[in-house]
């Protein structure tokens, strides 16, 4: 089975460790904009893509050997200190260089899914780093005042609320996808949108012309998988409805399969259940929240909800 997840973030990272368990041919599509941090530092200084995302992408991934395992430790190690290195991860630094070298994106990425022993693939959603543009109520005395944020960093933390966002990319104002994230889109058997921050690591792969297309188009199946809590700033006070009210809004053409929710981040499931019916979807509440780690996803009970869904739907697919 085919299977793309896009995002970002940590977001990214609890889909991919879940769909690994599933399927070896995993393709993550991953978001470009990210203009805080290392990644940001790196972006500014050498005119890259952010690989903060990728790199966590690609950690997700990795062979689950020995060698595997020490290379995605190294990759998301931080040096720290003060110096001009502190903050850094060593696979930022990597990426950067091989980027500097090798020019291409995907070919940078495709040395180091061999590196980290990788069955699958990590690909960026546009080969040229982008830039988020949102409009946001509540910043002035007016709460209907619409105010410009600019910045993925400056827009997930906002104390406003983000009504909408948009791309923009230096060489034009209309971002261009990567081909192959379109092509893995187009000949997949099941996409994944979701979970991770909603406004900007999720809502951005539907902000590109050619990947909204492939993603409206695709024959593949779309699944959905929520948030388990509201993430500050961002979607502070959003409920789980809400997030799919907004995907529709950025994707009215968009049809959706499934919608996946930890059963105990929803309380109201009649609406959610109303939201999603909406996007074409069945809604599947179950167990997905990690006990030790509040707001994140257990990897393992995501896959088993994502075979679950899988079988469940094919059953109504026949």
């Amino acid at each position: 089975m085919r299977v793309v997840a896009l995002g970002g973030g940590h977001g990214l990272q609890a889909s991919l460790s879940a769909l690994r368990r599933i399927t070896p041919d995993v393709t993550a599509v991953v978001t470009v904009a990210d203009d805080g941090g290392s990644s940001g530092r790196l972006r500014r200084e050498l005119g890259l893509l952010p690989p903060g995302d990728l790199r966590k992408a690609l950690a997700a991934l990795a062979d689950g050997g020995d060698e595997g395992q020490l290379w995605s430790e190294v990759f998301q190690h931080r040096f720290g200190g003060s110096g001009a290195l502190a903050g850094h991860a060593v696979g930022n630094l990597l990426l950067a260089g091989l980027l500097e070298v090798l020019q291409d994106p995907v070919e940078v990425l495709d040395h180091a899914c061999r590196l980290l022993g990788v069955r699958g693939r990590v690909l960026p959603m546009s080969t040229e780093p982008l830039d988020m543009i949102g409009d946001v109520v509540g910043l002035d005395s007016d709460p209907d005042s619409v105010r410009t944020i600019r910045g993925q960093v400056a827009l997930a933390s906002t104390p406003g609320r983000v009504k909408q966002v948009r791309l923009h990319a230096n060489s034009d104002d209309q971002p261009t996808a990567c081909p192959q994230a379109v092509e893995a889109v187009t000949d997949a058997d099941l996409v994944l949108l979701g979970p991770g921050s909603w406004f900007t690591s999720v809502l951005p792969h539907l902000l590109v012309p050619e990947l909204h297309e492939a993603l409206v188009t695709t024959s593949a199946k779309r699944f959905v998988v929520l948030n388990l809590i509201p993430q500050p700033g961002e979607t502070a006070g959003f409920s789980p409805e809400q997030h799919l009210d907004v995907l529709s809004q950025h994707a009215p053409r968009l049809k959706v399969d499934a919608v996946l929710a930890d059963v105990d981040s929803v309380p109201t499931p009649d609406r959610l259940r109303s939201a999603a019916s909406k996007l074409g979807a069945q809604t599947l509440l179950d167990e997905i929240a990690a006990p030790a780690v509040p707001g994140r996803h257990d990897p393992q009970a995501l896959a088993a909800s994502l075979r679950a869904a899988l079988e469940r739907r094919r059953d109504q697919w026949r």
